[in-house]
């Protein structure tokens, strides 16, 4: 019942987006991929709609495969399709496309290195129901499996470019991926992404936020609004959480030395994990904060509402870029 009641909305609910119509970009992606690739097919877990996969089985209907609400068995199938020379597409909620068949993404996907491609959707706290379908750890799972990519673009312009890398990568990829909250800017200007590189949104001589996923947006606003304090903060997405771009990180760090990371996440295990990770094993002192998931289950609720209410919001970003700097070696 939760499922198909999260397929009438992804995102807030407001008129705008209820009226508007909105562009399934990964959708679209997603087919001009299997257009170009006859190696592509696609599962869905009872969640066609809801992750855009529709558009692939329409038209190319014997390359799409409904699972029903059996992720583990849908992780198999894909799996051993893969040693058959096919690059599946897997999809479902984030919480349900790691957490509830991890062992299976390990054991006939991370382990055998297999082309598997994991779509997770609903990432963090975008969505109103709450701890059982966010997914909060999804990052830090993983992860924590080798030979795993992970990706999350920005917003829907750096969708198509994620996909592309999902599918160059001869391996497997989990993608995070947030639908569109209202229609895109009109014409859509793509984001490139490549993976294990960082893209710099905004240049700074006092420090730098890193952010990931739709916290690049609230980056840029925190930026901004240190910039009126006299501050100039530079901003970079990092798309590709896994592998990372640790020789960015380390040039944009060395710049001010004082690092603020951003992510729609637990703060333990993802971004900012990384991030603080590279920085300490390279042996580099900075003033450092951690914006994200402060190790709890949230409540349901709106997006806008749940950014202010754990502390993912831009002022979120400006107070602990400024706890941060007042640390700065």
């Amino acid at each position: 019942m939760m499922k198909t009641a999260e397929k009438l909305r992804v995102g807030d609910f407001n008129t705008r987006n209820v009226i508007a119509p909105i562009r399934r970009v990964y959708g679209e992606a997603l087919l001009e991929a299997g257009r170009a690739d006859s190696r592509i097919v696609v599962f869905s877990a009872d969640l066609t709609a809801a992750t855009e996969t529709d558009l692939f089985r329409d038209e190319l209907p014997d390359r799409f495969f409904q699972a029903g609400i059996a992720e583990a068995n849908m992780v198999g199938m894909a799996g051993g399709m893969a040693r058959q020379g096919d690059v599946p597409f897997v999809h479902s909620f984030s919480v349900f496309a790691t957490r509830r068949c991890y062992d299976q993404i390990a054991m006939q996907a991370a382990y055998p290195n297999l082309p598997v491609k994991l779509v997770g959707f609903i990432p963090g706290l975008t969505t109103l129901l709450g701890p059982s379908h966010q997914a909060i750890d999804d990052i830090a799972l993983m992860r924590a499996l080798p030979n795993m990519t992970v990706i999350e673009p920005a917003d829907v312009r750096q969708v198509a470019a994620a996909v592309k890398a999902a599918v160059a990568h001869d391996g497997p990829v989990y993608l995070r991926i947030k639908r569109a909250d209202g229609p895109p800017p009109e014409p859509l200007k793509p984001i490139g992404l490549t993976r294990g590189r960082l893209d710099r949104l905004r240049e700074g001589r006092d420090g730098v936020i890193f952010a990931s996923g739709l916290m690049c947006a609230a980056a840029m606003e925190a930026a901004e609004m240190l910039a009126k304090e006299g501050l100039s903060v530079g901003v970079a997405n990092v798309s590709s959480l896994k592998p990372l771009d640790v020789d960015g990180v380390s040039e944009l760090t060395r710049r001010g030395r004082v690092v603020v990371t951003a992510e729609n996440h637990s703060i333990i295990g993802g971004l900012g994990s990384a991030v603080a990770e590279h920085l300490l094993e390279s042996g580099m002192h900075v003033g450092f904060e951690r914006v994200g998931v402060r190790d709890c289950f949230a409540e349901g609720g709106s997006t806008p509402y749940l950014m202010r209410r754990y502390g993912l919001d831009a002022p979120a970003i400006v107070s602990a870029f400024r706890r941060a700097y007042a640390r700065r070696p």
